[in-house]
């Protein structure tokens, strides 16, 4: 649905956005990390038509931006940090406004209001002026507003940011059913956790990609997994099973601790299945496996920290 090669922007002398490449499949879920001032928000005004780039080149659906950026817009729905929103008028008249600016009509646009106002949970709200809403409450109606006219591509830029717990898991639900619906969305933000919930790839963005790889592959950034398989065994048992450990070509290391085997691999799920065959093989009553991994905020305080050295340097 997106692809992005060597796409950049600047302004004046600052360089916001450098070389950036990277795709988002059909119904994926794909995440722009990184701390303020990161390029996140340009980028998506870049791959939305908004903002035009300096170098580089991209494809939305197959249109080119810059050619196609009029139909680009009209495909595209995008949640930016500032709601944009006219005070004098209510969520219901903002977002008819809105509607029909995308080309909603008489009774499609009555439908897609009412539907979106119930989404965001602001039914009983909606003939009411915004000016009197709270900061979470204008940002419920400006996610109603990139949701109207079904859009193929969904830009969220910090779409939770100030609601409150339970609108916040409401957001995130619907993302995901948007997702298993087919439709392609990129999400900016510095909310690790919000990160790894929702997306199904992440890139570390800071003014370029820094990596891009599924949330599990990068919390194994760099290192070892350790999987720590307990069993209902004694410890000189578990020593025994050591040795059938050996012939594993993925094994990278192994050691037993009260009863625990404690092995290192480089792709749990990739190796785990084969591991246990082979432990129960020999005879081992497993009683649990997990695995032991960094935390994305370790992974990415190092990425950062590391780009941080080098321009120090």
């Amino acid at each position: 649905m997106i692809e992005v090669q060597g796409l950049g922007k600047r302004f004046g002398a600052l360089e916001a956005v450098q070389n950036l490449s990277f795709t988002v499949g059909d119904g994926e879920i794909f995440g722009l990390l990184g701390p303020n001032g990161a390029g996140k928000t340009t980028t998506v005004r870049m791959l939305a038509g908004l903002v035009v780039p300096s170098a580089g080149a991209a494809r939305i659906n197959g249109l080119r931006l810059g050619p196609d950026s009029r139909r680009i817009r009209a495909i595209s729905g995008i949640l930016t940090e500032a709601p944009g929103l006219h005070d004098k008028l209510t969520a219901r008249q903002n977002l008819g406004y809105y509607g029909r600016l995308y080309g909603l009509t008489g009774a499609t646009l009555r439908r897609a209001v009412d539907h979106y106002l119930g989404v965001v949970e602001l039914s009983e709200m909606g003939d009411r002026r915004v000016a009197g809403f709270s900061k979470g409450m204008r940002q419920k109606v400006a996610i109603a507003r990139a949701l109207l006219h079904e859009p193929e591509v969904i830009y969220l830029d910090e779409p939770t940011s100030a609601l409150d717990p339970s609108a916040a898991k409401n957001i995130r639900d619907f993302v995901s059913v948007l997702r298993d619906a087919g439709r392609s969305i990129v999400i900016c933000t510095h909310n690790l956790d919000e990160a790894e919930r929702l997306c199904d790839r992440i890139g570390i963005i800071r003014q370029t990609l820094i990596q891009v790889n599924s949330p599990a592959a990068l919390r194994r950034y760099g290192r070892l997994a350790t999987v720590h398989v307990q069993l209902a065994a004694s410890d000189g048992e578990a020593r025994r099973l050591l040795d059938a450990l050996v012939p594993l070509p993925f094994v990278m290391g192994a050691r037993e601790h009260e009863g625990t085997l404690q092995v290192e691999v480089r792709d749990p799920r990739r190796d785990n299945p084969e591991l246990v065959a082979t432990l129960v093989a020999h005879g081992a009553r497993i009683v649990g496996v997990r695995e032991e991994a960094a935390t994305l905020e370790d992974v990415y305080l190092q990425m950062v920290g590391e780009i941080d050295g080098k321009d120090a340097a």
